[in-house]
């Protein structure tokens, strides 16, 4: 007798996902527990953990919001390969408010934010009209150029870098600053995605003809989201600047591009939880890793080929799958 695996949506999947039914606090629970998860196990870490792993928290969540960026981005039509780009521009940004004018990081680092993400949005305006590769290679490439013209014109303290910043308050201050921030970009970008104003950036991404046919100004639209995730990541500049007291050409490194990609892609590309997820796996692994020397990128590599070969849709898409649904061994009917 044949059989075959049948996937059915749980019942509080099914009428939950529109009209909100809730009949019990197991279902309340059912639909808060991964919305909770996130928020808990950070603030848990932040207390259980090694001054070490502290930092290694803190670089992952830098690392998260870069990848969660990348994603608003992608979901908006836009393939970035330089959130490097929005990373040194708010990095520069706070360590010169700070240097040249004196400016306390409580004041650098929104600023750097703000002005970081309109900078990087007047950069790539005149090649929003540009799409996949294009667009891509387009903000690869800027990154690249900003450190050569650093080294060249010797700005900036040139190779040498801007040191001797001004440190924030306390560590505890610098692991929780960030993780709220994550939070709220996390559940910030995913409200603003539900949204009208994110069902055009969708629509965008999907077929920004017909979006353009219908009379909407896809670059009007492409412009704020590219302004939103510039600043997000300006923010995470700024704000490791304070934390090392430093900046240097070092922030426009590749590693600020190529690490939030990957993270996204191994974790879930399009669901921002899958982007945060994928952080939160590559940075450790990579810290722990980190003692076979040469061979560290060898395993690395390895293991997100493995990954991505196995789990091509991403490790989250996998996870809320299994959640959000039951399986059982059925007969096939002759």
């Amino acid at each position: 007798m044949k059989k075959r695996k049948e996937r059915i949506d749980r019942g509080i999947k099914v009428r939950s996902e529109d009209i909100f039914a809730l009949c019990s606090w197991r279902e309340m629970l059912y639909l808060s527990s991964p919305r909770l998860l996130p928020i808990v196990g950070l603030f848990v870490l932040s207390f259980v953990l090694s001054l070490y792993w502290q930092k290694v928290l803190l670089s992952v969540s830098v690392i998260a919001l870069l990848a969660i960026s990348w994603d608003l981005l992608a979901q908006s039509g836009m393939v970035s390969l330089g959130q490097a780009l929005f990373f040194g521009m708010g990095a520069y940004l706070a360590a010169i408010m700070n240097h040249y004018w004196g400016w306390s990081p409580f004041l650098t680092i929104p600023m750097a934010t703000i002005f970081g993400g309109l900078f990087c949005t007047v950069l790539l305006l005149p090649v929003l009209r540009l799409r996949g590769i294009y667009f891509a290679m387009v903000t690869l490439i800027l990154p690249i150029m900003l450190v050569r013209v650093i080294e060249a014109t010797r700005i900036f303290g040139g190779t040498e870098g801007i040191s001797g910043l001004t440190p924030l308050p306390s560590r505890w201050f610098e692991l929780y600053i960030i993780i709220v921030a994550l939070l709220a970009a996390f559940f910030g970008f995913r409200r603003l995605m539900g949204s009208d104003f994110g069902l055009v950036l969708k629509g965008i991404n999907d077929n920004d003809r017909s979006v353009m046919n219908a009379g909407i100004n896809i670059y009007w639209f492409k412009a704020q989201a590219l302004f939103i995730a510039g600043s997000a990541g300006a923010f995470a500049g700024a704000f490791m600047t304070h934390v090392y007291m430093f900046v240097g050409m070092p922030v426009f490194a590749l590693d600020y591009s190529i690490l939030p990609i990957a993270a996204a892609i191994v974790g879930g590309a399009g669901t921002f939880a899958g982007a945060m997820f994928g952080a939160f796996l590559l940075v450790p692994l990579s810290e722990i890793l980190r003692g076979l020397g040469g061979l560290r990128i060898v395993f690395y590599g390895l293991f997100l080929v493995v990954f991505i070969v196995a789990l091509p849709e991403g490790i989250f898409h996998y996870i809320q799958r299994k959640y959000n649904q039951f399986e059982r061994w059925v007969e096939v009917e002759k």
